[in-house]
């Protein structure tokens, strides 16, 4: 639709205009990263922000523009910026050393609290999601002797685990069978028929990258009884979707799989990962046993994840305030969703408690596939007017509130959007 392209340029347009020195950093950056870039996510077109400075829920980039922060740093700043309880912990986790190369109290403290608040068996410590994913696989193909994986269809697992659109080549390079999300007829007879040879299902139990799609109850079912019965080890990962209760997404689905991954904000915001559960599977890596498996990571424990981590999830994401936080995410999706439906637009506000996305589609969404075909553009729009109006979101639409985001934030949130409709309306029906 030459509509949207000519609305979308003109957006790009105004958002360059008023950042000189974003694009003059940008262009720095481009002379020493591939395309100004570390971290594939955060680049938008024209050119993506440079943030200078952030507190509470606000950051403000280069040029001086303040934005409401409501991405939530993809889900691990759930603290907000600054938490002063959090500070304090970094300070004191920095008074007494980094890096010591043995064991402290500090991780036997969060293994503790993790172990309880996540109802798994045993625990390991590594320093991102990626990699508790990659060693949880790792783990179920030595257990069970099989070599396959079963990802979802549009699921992401982290930087080596991509499942958008099928397997990406820098994908490690594990022999997958693909399942489909919600679709449990088509998933069981992929199970069924490569029963032998599956090691592993994993599945957030809600799209996080994908989409905030939830998975049904009734198809986290079929997946615990059919691994069970034929051996299959069920990981669930839960880097985005332990924050939607206090006991981790599937505590509130009653559903336990046997591994799962844990990550960003439960290391208090720090460089954090955890994969652990049943405790004969995470025996494999005893070192006191002669066969035990290698697992490596010089910062696995470093100290200040462990002591910031411990004090994050014990003083301030506590179970009261994980109920709090999600509650407000709910009212804050249904109010979108009722605006959408008022103005009668082709848009979707979809996900869980405190983690959203909205869509440039209609009715409704179980899977990526009824997402896959939607005008991109429409997204970019989105992002683009928000920033004009001082929000700060996901070019994809993508949103997870912080513990610093108020009722008053997301109401005028809801506002801002209303304007995008009522401007944007002619590309929206």
């Amino acid at each position: 639709m030459a509509e949207v392209e000519a609305a979308l340029e003109e957006a790009k347009a105004a958002f360059a205009a008023k950042r000189p020195k974003t694009r003059a950093m940008h262009e720095r950056a481009a002379q020493v990263m591939p395309g100004g870039n570390t971290r594939t996510v955060l680049f938008t077109a024209p050119f993506p922000l440079r943030v200078e400075r952030a507190s509470g829920s606000t950051i403000t980039d280069i040029d001086g523009h303040s934005y409401l922060d409501l991405l939530g740093e993809y889900s691990a700043g759930i603290y907000g910026h600054s938490h002063p309880r959090i500070l304090d912990a970094a300070r004191a986790a920095l008074d007494k050393g980094l890096n010591y190369g043995a064991h402290h109290e500090g991780e036997v403290k969060l293994a503790q609290l993790v172990t309880r608040r996540f109802n798994m068996d045993l625990v390991r410590f590594t320093n991102s999601g990626t990699e508790a994913n990659m060693m949880a696989l790792a783990a179920a193909r030595c257990f069970t002797g099989r070599s396959k994986i079963m990802p979802m269809s549009g699921g992401y697992h982290g930087g080596t685990l991509y499942f958008s659109h099928g397997a990406s080549p820098v994908n490690a390079p594990f022999d997958c069978v693909m399942g489909e999300f919600n679709d449990a007829g088509t998933t069981l007879g992929r199970i069924a028929g490569n029963a032998g040879d599956l090691a592993a299902v994993i599945l957030e139990p809600m799209l996080g990258g994908g989409g905030c799609i939830p998975a049904g109850r009734d198809f986290l079912a079929m997946l615990r009884g059919e691994t069970h019965m034929r051996g299959i080890v069920l990981i669930f990962d839960e880097v985005m979707t332990s924050r939607l209760h206090p006991g981790g997404l599937s505590a509130k689905l009653g559903i336990e799989p046997d591994l799962k991954t844990l990550g960003k904000y439960v290391g208090g915001g720090m460089s954090f990962g955890a994969f652990g559960g049943r405790a004969d599977i995470m025996a494999l890596f005893d070192p006191a046993s002669p066969a035990a498996l290698p697992h490596a990571g010089t910062f696995n424990n470093n100290t200040l994840t462990m002591n910031v981590g411990h004090v994050a999830m014990a003083d301030v994401y506590t179970p009261e305030a994980c109920e709090e936080l999600n509650a407000r995410g709910d009212r804050l999706r249904e109010m979108l969703n009722d605006l959408f439906l008022s103005y009668q637009v082709k848009m979707k506000a979809t996900g869980q408690g405190s983690m959203i996305a909205i869509h440039p589609a209609a009715g409704d969404i179980r899977s990526p596939h009824d997402i896959e075909h939607t005008d991109k553009r429409l997204r970019q729009l989105l992002f683009l007017d928000l920033l004009e109006q001082g929000f700060y979101i996901a070019e994809r639409g993508f949103m997870a509130l912080s513990l610093m985001v108020t009722d008053a934030d997301c109401a005028r949130l809801v506002g801002a959007v209303e304007d995008y409709v009522n401007r944007r309306r002619d590309l929206l029906v």
